[in-house]
């Protein structure tokens, strides 16, 4: 069963819809989860007019993505309107919040992959291509900047480093034969000179 929300995309599209074994039920007061795959997984739903009205789903996408106990997917309405911001909300969801985003031409295809979504996660939740194992937190924002600090360094190797080394003291402490691998040996020698450099 899947629910979606008062506010997702699902009301205007597939109010009442019953196709095989999938029972859609509305409820008022849930989540920013446009949709429930599992008590495990969720389905974010972006449509063309979220996408051309700004940043709005950005908010949505975190609080999910820093929940705990859900993987979500992220179903992005790519049109010739919404073209030109899809790249946006690609680099945000996909590098700086490590979700699946797929997208998709109108709701039609939405509800269908939404179908085909939540047959696969009846059938083995444990094959689902499009759901991780394990998520990695995002570290805390002034800890991700002041990584971001060494020279070097820019966001997607400062996401790097903490998820390897998920402190300051970790980081501090590591090894250039231990950095390397995450960044490179220029970068790792960096990072070795601003630990160790009287200040």
């Amino acid at each position: 069963m899947w629910w979606p929300t008062t506010g997702g995309a699902g009301r205007s599209w597939c109010r009442g819809c019953k196709v095989g074994k999938v029972k859609i039920v509305f409820e008022d007061g849930l989540t920013p989860v446009d949709f429930y795959l599992s008590s495990r997984s969720c389905i974010l739903y972006v449509t063309e007019a979220d996408l051309v009205a700004g940043n709005g789903y950005r908010k949505k996408l975190v609080r999910v993505r820093n929940s705990s106990n859900l993987q979500g997917i992220v179903i992005v309405e790519k049109t010739q309107m919404s073209e030109q911001y899809f790249s946006a909300i690609q680099k945000f969801t996909v590098l700086d919040l490590g979700m699946v985003l797929l997208p998709v031409a109108s709701q039609m295809e939405a509800s269908c992959l939404i179908i085909q979504l939540v047959q696969e996660q009846t059938k083995e939740p444990s094959k689902n291509p499009f759901l991780s194992k394990k998520r990695a937190p995002i570290p805390e924002l002034s800890l991700l900047r002041t990584v971001q600090q060494i020279p070097g360094v820019g966001k997607v190797k400062a996401l790097l480093l903490l998820q390897k080394f998920p402190s300051i003291q970790q980081l501090s402490n590591a090894s250039l034969r231990e950095l390397e691998p995450v960044v490179g040996p220029a970068v790792a020698q960096h990072i070795q000179a601003f630990f160790t450099q009287p200040r």
